[in-house]
């Protein structure tokens, strides 16, 4: 049953940090990442850049929207993402408190499904 863990972090936290501070932390997510992989249970994941040359886009009415970034109504940012393919949702719980970023981010865990589920 995939499961997706979405790394969701305050915006500007990663311009708080020193170079060595943010290479550190990357460092312990890649080590997650590989351990993920080792376990079998890793489908997928990378990590986002910041929002700042971000754009989103919406149709209308058939008219095409595009805002770019940095969004000023944003308070958080997606940072990356693991999606994985686990049993159950207590699974995918117990991979997220293990994720390193829990110190610093928000993991959300979600499952993957159609939209059209509640």
């Amino acid at each position: 049953m995939p499961h997706l863990l979405l790394i969701v972090e305050p915006i500007g936290q990663r311009a708080e940090r020193s170079e060595a501070e943010g290479r550190a932390a990357y460092g312990a997510m890649l080590d997650f990442t590989e351990s993920l992989k080792q376990r079998g249970v890793l489908m997928a994941s990378n990590s986002l850049q910041s929002t700042a040359n971000a754009v989103r886009l919406q149709v209308r009415d058939g008219r095409k929207r595009l805002f770019d970034g940095p969004f000023a109504e944003a308070k958080e940012m997606v940072g990356g993402f693991f999606l994985l393919d686990v049993e159950t949702r207590e699974q995918a719980l117990a991979i997220a408190e293990e994720c390193p970023a829990a110190a610093w981010c928000t993991v959300e865990v979600r499952e993957v499904g159609p939209c059209y589920v509640r």
